[in-house]
């Protein structure tokens, strides 16, 4: 008979969600699968001219169910699914919805079902940024500095800014929501066959650094702070939380009917879910002081810390400082970039515009070619602007981008910012485009890792995560050359769900804490950048280029955001 333990780890991501079936011995993957959400790949409630992105809670129940069936089918099926001992999730946010008192989001419930407003908005859904401001401006009225764990300034991408605006834009919402809900938080409540919103366990991770919850506040601001920014928050803090919990507690386990859904046991443990970065941090194996940078369509940036070193301490323009957001016992450091990958695929979108909207109409191929040759040509054109893009002499480089395309997350939140080029020439070509789009993502991230110095936080080294991480040689390299520092990249495909997978260890009772669970579970590193010193003089001098044109489109942006911190 099997002695072996099997945990589950699940990874709700921006376009789609997958599973990884791990072995608790040595954190080797058994199975893994991944769902590509079928109502957002057909871009249905989503409003991109206006920055509204909603995603149906469907679509999250749907890619659950077949990605963990998947994962027991390619495993061996029964054989290995009676040996799972838990499951845990992690989630994109702030990605908040509304729900009924049974905890239900309301586009599961009558009359909602096409409604985007009773959907999840979100984390890159900047509908509420009139909301952050006047939030921003608001908290400036009170003694106490409710923004002082949230790097000082609110933003559009986090939940209570998402929340009044919904609140304002549509009233059926108010009369049919009894509480709100982050995704993290919904669906172990849902693997647990919760029926009741107020036994639900919230998530410290995204509390703390989205919702406003500290320990100082014994929770979340008072009741004035809100029913004072706007009436129709008046009785919403009560409809919420008090308490939070860290991700190595258990949220309960499986019901009768997710259990016979997925074909697992009524024992299996569920976790406490976190977002999808802290989680991918753990899977990467953070260390203290090191940052994990999960590199997707945007970045999250981890760093943490002991709880001793930042006593007293507050960072400036970042996403959060939380105690426990990351691993138990240590102070937990957000920042990242709204926009990073996303920054490269615009503009492969841009320049495909005849693939997308001419191949088709051809008189020259059939639609059957136009398609395929469609679909190889896309597949190709990030390699092949990389490849010409670093094959580029480094005198001739008169283009310069900033990489706020969506926003700026950190430093100082302010997602009425909009992204520039300039240097354009005629002889400004995709390759040269291309290559100041990437080194303006590189140039953002180096902003972060300065304001974690400059605010006496030490930076000892990068480590990698993501598909931008694990696919591109030539962002990464360029990007260790910016930071004058080696970047990792971790060996493990899914490291996020890797990471919810050691949680659902600690959460089930197989390690005792989550740094056991990572010494034995952890896969190490496939790979280090090393800057190349002959480039540094070069970046140095660009960075300093990209600081001064960002600082002229702050200066001339109508609603700049200013930093509000005791």
């Amino acid at each position: 008979m099997s002695t072996a333990n099997y945990v589950i780890g699940v990874d709700y991501g921006t376009d789609s969600v997958r599973s990884v079936l791990v072995d608790t011995a040595n954190g080797k993957e058994i199975a893994s699968s991944v769902f590509l959400y079928p109502r957002w790949q057909k871009g249905l409630y989503c409003k991109p001219a206006v920055n509204q992105f909603r995603q149906h809670p469907l679509d999250y129940i749907e890619g659950l169910t077949h990605t963990i069936k998947d994962c027991l089918t390619k495993a061996g099926g029964a054989d290995i699914a009676h040996l799972v001992k838990g499951i845990s999730v992690d989630t994109t946010g702030s990605s908040p919805v509304a729900v009924d008192a049974t905890g239900t989001p309301l586009a599961l419930t009558k009359g909602f079902e096409e409604n985007p407003n009773a959907m999840f908005v979100l984390w890159k859904d900047h509908t509420s940024v009139k909301e952050a401001a006047e939030i921003n401006e608001h908290a400036t009225k009170f003694s106490t500095n409710y923004l002082k764990y949230v790097g000082g300034i609110y933003s559009s991408e986090w939940f209570w800014s998402k929340l009044l605006h919904i609140l304002r834009v549509d009233s059926t919402i108010k009369k049919g929501a009894a509480s709100w809900v982050e995704h993290c938080d919904w669906v172990p409540f849902l693997l647990c066959g919760g029926n009741d919103i107020t036994t639900m366990k919230r998530s410290r991770c995204a509390a703390g650094h989205k919702a406003l919850w500290a320990e100082e506040f014994n929770g979340l601001p008072p009741e004035d702070f809100f029913n004072s920014l706007d009436p129709l928050l008046a009785g919403f803090r009560d409809k919420l939380f008090t308490d939070t919990y860290t991700s190595d507690i258990s949220a309960g386990t499986l019901s009768e009917e997710w259990a016979t859904k997925l074909g697992l046991s009524t024992d299996v443990v569920v976790g406490v879910g976190a977002f999808d970065a802290h989680m991918g941090a753990v899977g990467g194996q953070i260390e203290p002081y090191y940052l994990s940078k999960v590199m997707g369509t945007s970045t999250c940036d981890i760093l943490v810390a002991p709880n001793q070193d930042l006593h007293g301490k507050l960072i400036n323009g970042i996403c959060g400082q939380v105690n426990g957001s990351v691993i138990p016992g240590m102070a937990g450091l957000e920042a990242g970039q709204s926009a990073f990958g996303d920054v490269y695929a615009w503009f492969k979108n841009l320049i495909s515009w005849p693939l997308n909207h001419l191949l088709t109409e051809s008189d020259v191929i059939d639609e059957a070619t136009a398609t395929a040759l469609k679909a190889e040509l896309e597949g190709k054109i990030i390699a092949k602007l990389s490849n010409e893009a670093a094959a580029l002499p480094e005198g001739d480089y008169a283009e310069l981008a900033i990489d706020w395309l969506n926003g700026r997350r950190t430093p100082d939140a302010n997602q009425e910012l909009k992204g520039a080029i300039t240097g354009l020439g005629l002889g400004t070509d995709a390759p040269r485009f291309f290559r100041a789009l990437a080194a303006a993502t590189c140039f953002g991230a180096k902003a972060i890792v300065d304001r974690f110095k400059e605010q006496g936080v030490p930076v000892k080294g990068i480590i990698g995560i993501g598909g931008v991480a694990k696919k591109s040689a030539y962002i990464m390299q360029m990007m260790a050359d910016v930071l004058e520092m080696p970047i990792r990249i971790h060996r493990f495909e899914h490291t996020c769900a890797l990471g919810a997978a050691m949680f659902a260890a600690v959460a089930a009772g197989v390690y005792p804490n989550i740094e056991a669970a990572m010494a034995a579970m952890g896969t190490g590193f496939e790979k280090e950048y090393k800057p190349n010193i002959k480039k540094q003089k070069l970046y140095r001098q660009h960075y300093q280029q990209y600081l001064g044109l960002g600082r002229y489109l702050e200066k001339y942006n109508k609603k700049d955001v200013k930093p509000y911190l005791s």
